[in-house]
């Protein structure tokens, strides 16, 4: 599903990837650790095309994304990549249905279709009664369910995850680890978490650690 080769990425002359490269499997739940300043962060932001790299070869979902335009990465990160950061991000004039909603009017769906699978995604993460809340009304575990939906509204293949449960307390946050296999089970999706969270980090298929801009 996701292959990189030999991944560069330097802020003037700071060089924070250093030759990165990794194989991630379709269905794969993968996590990534390491100490603040590895380089995780970055990695995550260039596989999710929101930062382009220097040097190397980038490969999803049998796609080469290095070559693609802006508007080309826009649609492509809209369709087939699903964000989730440890600030949820939700609008917080919109309701949980409406932030839900987003990537799929982005994505050219028209009303009805987007509010019924967004609708079912609400209803699978246990919030059928939440669904008119504004994130004002929700509580944090709420909030992050939230954003894991708008996450999933368009069937990306990849889900890539930033210390996704790194604003919860403790109980909430293995509720939300749980949350990602049943995903995995039931959608197929693609994972990839940077997490400073141990158990999480444990519970994935393979845990990947970086260390001054490597994968060790």
């Amino acid at each position: 599903m996701i292959s990189a080769n030999n991944i560069h990425k330097s802020y003037g002359t700071l060089a924070v990837l250093k030759g990165v490269s990794l194989e991630v499997k379709k269905g794969e739940i993968v996590s990534i650790v390491g100490a603040s300043g590895a380089g995780k962060t970055t990695l995550l932001q260039i596989l999710g095309t929101l930062d382009k790299t220097d040097k190397g070869e980038i490969n999803i979902a049998n796609i080469n994304i290095v070559g693609l335009s802006d508007k080309e990465l826009a649609e492509f990160r809209n369709k087939q990549i699903g964000f989730v950061f440890q600030f949820h991000h939700l609008l917080p004039e919109f309701t949980a249905l409406e932030n839900v909603c987003l990537p799929a009017f982005i994505a050219g769906k028209g009303k009805v279709e987007a509010e019924i699978k967004a609708k079912e995604l609400l209803s699978f993460l246990g919030l059928t009664d939440r669904i008119d809340h504004k994130p004002s009304e929700l509580s944090g575990g709420e909030q992050q369910r939230v954003a894991v939906a708008r996450a999933l509204i368009n069937n990306p293949a990849v889900i890539l995850a930033d210390e996704p449960s790194g604003n919860l307390d403790s109980a909430t946050a293995k509720e939300l680890h749980r949350l990602f296999f049943t995903l995995r089970e039931k959608f197929q999706q693609t994972f990839i978490i940077v997490t400073h969270n141990e158990e999480l980090a444990n519970m994935a298929d393979r845990k990947l650690v970086m260390q001054d801009g490597v994968i060790l």
